[in-house]
This record gives C-alpha cells, sequence and structure tokens, in this order.
C-alpha cells in the first residue's frame, strides 16, 4: 500500500534529481553555444524532456507496488 508520505518523497526526489540534471544540461548547452560551440544545441534542447524522466521512473517504481 502507498502511504501519503510515499507520494510526498517521490515528488521531492523527483523535482531535486530533475532539476539537477536538466539544470547541468541547460548550463553546459546555453555555455557551448555562448561560446561559439553549436554542439551545444544537443544539450540544450533535450534539456526539459530529460529532466522529467527521474521523476517518471520513480513513478513507475512507486506503482509498482501497489
Amino acid at each position: 500500500m502507498v502511504n501519503r508520505s510515499d507520494i510526498l518523497w517521490l515528488g521531492v526526489s523527483a523535482g531535486v534529481t530533475g532539476c539537477l540534471i536538466g539544470g547541468m544540461m541547460l548550463g553546459l548547452g546555453l555555455d557551448l553555444i555562448v561560446n561559439g560551440a553549436n554542439v551545444g544545441w544537443l544539450l540544450l534542447l533535450p534539456a526539459g524532456p530529460v529532466g522529467g524522466i527521474p521523476g517518471w521512473l520513480l513513478a513507475k517504481k512507486l506503482a509498482r507496488q501497489l
């Protein structure tokens, strides 16, 4: 059975890991673009969706406990 605290910790951990991963990709991509390396777009464009993947994986793991 999934408790309310499990859902709370899912949100906290998904938010923190998503922000860390997406933010690092965004920052590195912007730095590369500003310095003239077009390869930075490969990091910048998928930063948002990739930031959501850890939350999705954690939610799937929690859903399996039902």
